[in-house]
């Protein structure tokens, strides 16, 4: 599905990713776990495709596409989703209105025609009331005044619209109070499958009690220093990150 090999990043001329190779199977879920500064974010947002990161070395692979030599439209089209830590907001452009522009994008990316509208709006409905989001949601402005949880919430409504192969979860669980963390919980373990492949990227334990993974990895100046399973979160929250520095 997705195979980072030997890859090297630096902002401002300052190594941030060194070396790097991790390798993300169909279906399964992994877990990226870090201190502040360990590079886990810049992971996020070069397989993103943001920009202002410089490639020093390496590919990422995603199903026998180096997406590094697209844009991050393209990757979005093949199938790649990015949940933000602090999604953008877009004043003048209805929550639901942008949702429908991106499937659409998505669609005509892949040769699809555009996306029914009496079907879209079902089940927008739909998932929305699943993540206790009510109709007005869904009308206001792209996640301008919204909470945080509401911010995050969102994140997940387009997870779940989108039905991507491969999620990218970049401390989705950061700020959230548990009633939100248990919903966001949730609508991620709807859209966890056999075919569909998850990047959890986060701080705490606490997301991954609820979204069990199958690997985790720690991360640490910019490379892996430990592997495991969820066994080893367990571990790291008795021990903490300087066991592994």
């Amino acid at each position: 599905m997705l195979e980072i090999s030997n890859l090297s990043v630096s902002v401002e001329n300052k190594l941030i990713i060194n070396n790097l190779d991790l390798k993300i199977d169909e279906g399964k879920k992994v877990a990226v776990m870090g201190p502040n500064g360990s590079g886990k974010s810049t992971l996020s947002n070069v397989i993103s495709g943001k920009s202002g990161y410089d490639i020093k070395e390496g590919s990422i692979k995603f199903e026998d596409t180096d997406i590094l030599k697209i844009n991050p439209e393209e990757r979005a089209a093949l199938g790649i989703f990015m949940a933000f830590q602090y999604p953008v907001e877009i004043p003048g452009i209805a929550n639901s209105s942008f949702l429908r522009t991106a499937i659409n994008s998505i669609r005509k990316k892949n040769s699809i025609e555009p996306v029914n509208t009496r079907i879209f709006l079902e089940e927008i409905n739909q998932i929305a009331s699943k993540l206790g989001l009510d109709k007005s949601f869904l009308s206001r402005d792209m996640n301008a005044g919204f909470s945080g949880g509401e911010k995050k919430k969102n994140e997940i409504l387009q997870l779940l619209l989108l039905k991507p192969k491969l999620c990218v979860l970049d401390e989705i669980d950061s700020g959230l109070d548990i009633d939100s963390l248990k919903v966001i919980s949730k609508g991620i373990s709807e859209y966890s499958s056999k075919k569909n492949s998850m990047l959890i990227i986060t701080h705490y334990q606490r997301l991954l009690d609820h979204v069990i993974p199958d690997e985790v990895h720690i991360f640490n100046n910019g490379k892996i220093v430990e592997s495991g399973d969820y066994d080893l979160v367990k571990i790291l929250e008795e021990k903490g990150y300087k066991e592994f520095s």
